[in-house]
């Protein structure tokens, strides 16, 4: 039985945990064959090290006719290969979420996806309960908030961190907001925001607080839905990242599984 063909957008810690998943046989239905990163040199390395093709552009992945390409690069690579990857005949694993923040963006995706008779998957990153979410606002109509927790140095190189969050002694609201809103400003930290967005009421609609609480490690997600037959609470704690890559993983598994979840 021929093997799936894969390809990856992105060559560093997420995707290198893909890539060991494969060797350790987590994903037996499927081969590497391509990589694309934004430094080729990185990429190359990449490669030599996962028995796969470096890539320099979209169009190069592309000839190697992957039936799945899976992301875990950055928002703008999301938005700039997205329907490339779509009308090239490949199946689309997204993990940079917050690229579909955008409604303009996500409905094109939607469209290109139905015409190229391909699909675009929505890893669930660091969070889960989407089937949850999906079913309780198909429903009836809900309400959906999300509280995240992080760590006061996570925060750094972003709008919201200012040095006085380094000595906090409790925890500190740094942003109220819509998840819309959140995705503007922290374009890598709250992909997992939109994803739960998606699944209910859309990211205008959902609402996100963000704490630093000092001395805290990892990321810590509290997801609220309430409608009038479902209410529902899930809470989420991850220690590092690597679980956006298990989801990746998850994903690959269940599109080819005979049971799926």
């Amino acid at each position: 039985m021929r093997k799936l063909k894969l390809a990856l957008i992105g060559c560093g810690y997420l995707n290198e945990i893909v890539a060991k998943a494969l060797k350790d046989g987590y994903l037996p239905e499927y081969e590497l064959v391509a990589v694309l990163g934004r430094d080729y040199a990185r990429t190359r390395e990449f490669a030599d090290r996962n028995g796969c093709k470096a890539c320099a552009d979209i169009a190069e992945l592309l000839a190697m006719k992957p039936d799945y390409t899976a992301e875990a690069a950055s928002v703008k690579a999301v938005q700039d290969y997205g329907e490339a990857i779509l009308n090239g005949g490949s199946n689309f694993v997204v993990l940079s979420i917050g690229a579909f923040a955008e409604r303009e963006f996500y409905e094109r995706m939607k469209d290109t996806a139905a015409q190229s008779k391909r699909r675009a998957y929505i890893a669930s990153g660091a969070v889960g309960g989407f089937d949850v979410l999906r079913t309780a606002a198909l429903m009836s109509p809900v309400t959906a908030s999300i509280g995240a927790q992080k760590a006061p140095a996570s925060l750094k190189n972003t709008p919201l961190f200012t040095p006085e969050l380094m000595d906090i002694t409790a925890p500190c609201e740094v942003f109220s907001g819509t998840t819309k809103e959140a995705i503007a400003i922290l374009p890598t930290k709250v992909n997992v925001a939109i994803a739960t967005a998606l699944a209910s009421v859309g990211p205008e609609n959902t609402a996100m607080n963000i704490k630093a609480v000092p001395g805290f490690k990892g990321d810590e997600y509290k997801i609220a839905i309430q409608g009038e037959e479902v209410r529902a609470e899930l809470n989420i704690y991850s220690r590092t990242s690597a679980i956006a890559a298990w989801s990746v993983i998850a994903v690959l598994q269940n599109a080819v599984a005979p049971i799926v979840f």
